[in-house]
């Protein structure tokens, strides 16, 4: 059963991460004509306002989560996305498109609150199978970005910004029937109905508190790379739309593979270093992106972004999965999701006008700062403080129990 969730997981968890950056990759081919948008403020209003909304929806969704099976939920996420993408590309107003890219937001709202707490679950007893699955499902989440990036460019530089959309809203009805098909018969049911009175939230949120900078990075840096990193390879650098979308296929494949292999970078070195590892290259590579006097400096700094980024995803899953009880991972698994919403959604904003002041390279400075002021909070920090290093001294995998 367990293989069966994780698999589900590895097709819906693309489909849910290539819907929301779709609409964002071809942003710079409307901002150069002037069509829907006209200025950085209106990129950073449509990601503010998107990614409050599902902050928003997670809410609800894990409170409908304990009355309805995740599969039903899940093929309504799909199919919502499908639908989403394809009315997204008939907007013929700024205001049309809000509108449509916030339906969109929610119905992306369903994966990241229910299924990574359902995977979480469905591992337990065994510290080096829980890495493995936070890895596998958060690599083919990249995997689907990827494949994203590298389709929208080329179909948008070709036949215009409106068919990678009705490409992917075709393709993304394939990813949900199959990962429907594969849970069926595997119910999400269980005997445990956590309470969701507000005082509940606030205690899980407690029992988190400490990744609450790890999270707020993760939201900041991925909003940034999705919703700024085009404009820049594409109007600062003159990077046509294809290869802007080769090389941000490349920023999520490098961190694709980094997600896949963090299982064996942890048991190797440990959870804290692989993870303050991954700050202190993001925070790097960040600078290089600002200040980079050539586009291939600022290739070679977007490549080590995704890889350094994206390992910091399953790390703090695992060190959530690792010290949250089974019963309260759902509620806990949302507000990671959530804060790092709520984090992308400020950054998006103050990027936008910092772009407009100062220059698109400018959030990715930004950014940089407050990762450095994460890594600063981090550095002093035991591996206690992580949930243990994932092994034991011999080498060998702690249990959950061990971990904590």
């Amino acid at each position: 059963m367990k293989k069966r969730i994780l698999l589900s997981a590895s097709l819906f968890h693309p489909l849910t991460d290539a819907a929301t950056v779709i609409t964002p990759m071809v942003f710079p081919l409307l901002l150069a004509r002037k069509f829907l948008i006209t200025n950085y403020a209106q990129i950073g209003l449509l990601s503010n306002l998107g990614l409050l909304t599902s902050l928003l929806v997670q809410f609800m969704v894990v409170r409908v989560s304990f009355r309805r099976e995740y599969r039903t939920l899940m093929v309504f996420s799909g199919l919502g996305l499908c639908a989403s993408l394809a009315l997204i590309p008939l907007a013929r107003t700024y205001a049309a498109l809000l509108l449509l890219f916030l339906g969109l937001r929610i119905c992306a709202s369903f994966y990241h609150p229910i299924v990574i707490a359902w995977v979480s679950k469905s591992q337990a007893g065994s510290g080096r199978e829980l890495d493995d699955a936070m890895g596998i499902q958060s690599g083919s989440g990249n995997l689907g970005v990827g494949l994203a990036y590298l389709t929208v460019g080329f179909l948008a530089q070709r036949w215009g910004w409106r068919t990678p959309h009705f490409v992917w809203a075709v393709f993304g009805l394939v990813l949900a029937g199959l990962g429907a098909w594969i849970l069926r018969g595997v119910s999400s049911r269980s005997g445990e109905r956590p309470s969701l009175r507000p005082a509940d939230w606030w205690r899980s949120l407690r029992s988190i508190r400490r990744f609450v900078p790890g999270f707020f990075f993760g939201g900041a840096g991925w909003s940034v790379a999705v919703y700024y990193a085009p404009s820049l390879l594409n109007q600062k650098y003159g990077i046509p739309m294809g290869q802007t979308g080769l090389f941000l296929a490349l920023w999520i494949g490098l961190g694709t593979v980094t997600g896949y292999g963090y299982g064996i970078w942890s048991r190797r070195f440990g959870r804290k270093p692989v993870f303050m590892a991954s700050l202190v290259g993001a925070a790097a590579a960040l600078f290089l992106l600002g200040f980079a006097p050539t586009r291939g400096l600022a290739v070679v700094g977007l490549l080590a972004f995704g890889g350094f980024l994206l390992m910091t995803y399953p790390s703090l899953h695992t060190f959530v999965g690792s010290t949250v009880p089974a019963a309260g991972q759902t509620m806990a698994f949302s507000w990671v999701s959530n804060i790092q919403l709520v984090s992308g959604a400020l950054v998006s904003l103050v990027s936008g006008v910092l772009s407009d002041l100062l220059g698109i390279a400018f959030p990715f400075v930004f950014t940089g700062v407050l990762t450095l002021a994460v890594l600063a909070f981090y550095a002093p920090r035991g591996p206690a403080f992580f949930g243990g290093e994932g092994r034991g001294p011999d080498g060998s995998p702690l249990s959950r129990e061990g971990a904590i």
